[in-house]
């Protein structure tokens, strides 16, 4: 099973695989690489804010008949477009050291490396994008990769130069702007995502394959459709109505005529359609349109805080009456949340009175928030919730280097733990790359491959914190802890920069 990306060539389609096992982006045949390098903000008229919607289209016609598919095809199809990228690669030719390569090819070959003639390489794929402003087209990041120009074909056959105004390659937005005369293009209006119901009908419109402009139509078969491994920050729609290559960067609309989401991915064993699509929401869409054409890049809020999921085991051993949340497994000296009281092991249960259930819904929320914003966190604290006010800052463009895996040298593992242990040293803390401030903590440098440690997910290199909520100093304390625990245990460990709870199993 894989996720597609929908990017079609003109006369090939090439799957492209996510990622995550089992998703294809609807776009994404001969789909280029990231950064066209025109991601900056054009000179131009100052930006408009995305038309809204209009109640020109009502849901019931005058004859009190639902309202007519084919009203709201014309309505929105002037607003769809097709987009073709190409990609120029300069290749050199290989040398043929062999003289077996030198009979065929003949002499001139091979006369030392990089020798050959360099040639051009030309890399074509096709997308769909949206009209959503004067001149303003919004696609998918991934169709306008790396594309050394970039052409948009509107729905009465006129052909157009684009620029990137900016992309976003975290959500996989993208906005561009046509160049010349833009007169007689029809904006969409940007519908409220967040009213639609499991069950409402919508509308995907594109171009699959590159065969020229496609609606197909479904229902929304789910909404909040996150942590699929597609993007960074995932909120999806999830959709029946077909969604092929070439559909990336499309539309899909409600009945009344109202973009409601970007077509962007597909669930498919095959390649082509199997009635599982996934689209942007438009409430998430709209704010990154606007910061791009704005300020030509995202800025989104930022916490400070590493996350993880709170399944039921992890709710035991925390003490948690349920296991609704997201758990903080730490928080980073000197940034928002650590300034307003967050701490390692608190329960984050809503933002601003929204409950978040998962942490692509957490992540979501603080990025949407803004920066220099407050926002208010229910945190769920040693069993009592805490009402923490949080000054959001801007996201750093770059994360935290999270180093690389290394272990110790094996060594003879302890049976009553399932490990060996080493204390950490400042020779050790170096070769892990453990940050500065971490000055507690053990070193797993061998396990038991087939015991209750390993099937956990610890493994060798992992800095033990902490057992069972209690501070380890050296192995003798893990050790003491470990064997006067009853039950399943609750570890902290620090790998790679950041820190996990994990819950051994015993």
């Amino acid at each position: 099973m894989r996720i597609m990306r929908n990017v079609a060539p003109p006369t090939l389609f090439v799957a492209m695989l996510c990622l995550a096992a089992g998703c294809q982006r609807a776009n994404a045949a001969a789909a280029l690489p990231t950064n066209t390098g025109n991601n900056t903000p054009t000179q131009g008229p100052p930006a408009q804010l995305l038309p809204l919607p209009s109640p020109a289209l009502a849901r019931v016609n005058a004859d009190g008949k639902g309202a007519s598919i084919a009203d709201v095809v014309e309505k929105v199809v002037p607003s769809v477009v097709s987009i073709s990228s190409t990609r120029v690669t300069r290749m050199r030719q290989m040398p043929f050291e062999d003289p077996f390569f030198r009979f065929f090819f003949g002499p001139g070959q091979g006369q030392g490396p990089g020798q050959g003639n360099p040639r051009e390489q030309r890399e074509q794929g096709l997308g769909s994008g949206v009209i959503v402003g004067d001149g303003l087209v919004v696609t998918n990041n991934h169709v306008i990769d790396q594309a050394d120009e970039v052409k948009v074909a509107t729905q009465d056959n006129r052909q157009f130069d684009a620029q990137v105004v900016g992309s976003d390659p975290k959500t996989d937005l993208a906005l561009l702007r046509i160049k010349g005369d833009t007169k007689g293009l029809v904006p969409i209006a940007l519908g409220d995502s967040g009213r639609l119901r499991l069950g409402d009908v919508v509308l995907a419109l594109g171009n699959p394959f590159g065969v020229g402009q496609t609606v197909t139509m479904g229902i929304v078969s789910a909404k909040n459709r996150s942590d699929l491994g597609i993007e960074d920050y995932e909120d999806f729609i999830q959709t029946d109505a077909a969604i092929n290559p070439g559909n990336s960067g499309g539309a899909l609309v409600d009945m009344e005529g109202n973009l409601v989401g970007i077509n962007t991915a597909i669930f498919s064993r095959s390649g082509g359609n199997v009635g599982i699509g996934f689209a942007i929401p438009s409430n998430m869409a709209r704010p990154i349109i606007e910061s791009l054409m704005n300020h030509g890049k995202v800025v989104r809020g930022w916490l400070g805080v590493a996350i993880q999921p709170l399944d039921s085991d992890m709710a035991r051993a925390l003490n948690l009456p349920e296991n609704s949340g997201v758990l903080v497994s730490d928080v980073t000296k000197d940034t928002p949340a650590a300034k307003a009281g967050v701490r390692r092991g608190d329960v984050i249960m809503s933002v601003d009175d929204h409950k978040v259930r998962t942490t692509g819904e957490l992540r979501n929320s603080i990025a949407t928030a803004g920066v220099n914003r407050t926002v208010r966190l229910k945190i769920l604290r040693d069993g009592k919730e805490v009402q923490l006010n949080v000054a959001l800052a801007e996201m750093p463009s770059k994360s935290l280097d999270q180093g690389s895996d290394k272990s110790s040298p094996d060594g003879k593992i302890a049976p009553e733990i399932g490990m060996q242990l080493q204390p950490l040293t400042p020779e050790l803390k170096k070769k892990l790359e453990v940050p500065p401030e971490v000055n507690q903590g053990v070193v797993i440098s061998n396990l038991d491959p087939s015991g209750d440690v390993a099937r956990a997910g610890l493994r060798p290199g992992d800095v033990v914190l902490e057992i069972n909520r209690q501070r380890i100093a050296a192995p003798a304390d893990l050790q003491r802890l470990w064997q006067a625990s009853k039950g399943n245990i609750l570890v902290l460990v620090l790998r790679k920069g950041s820190t996990n709870y994990v819950v051994v199993k015993r």
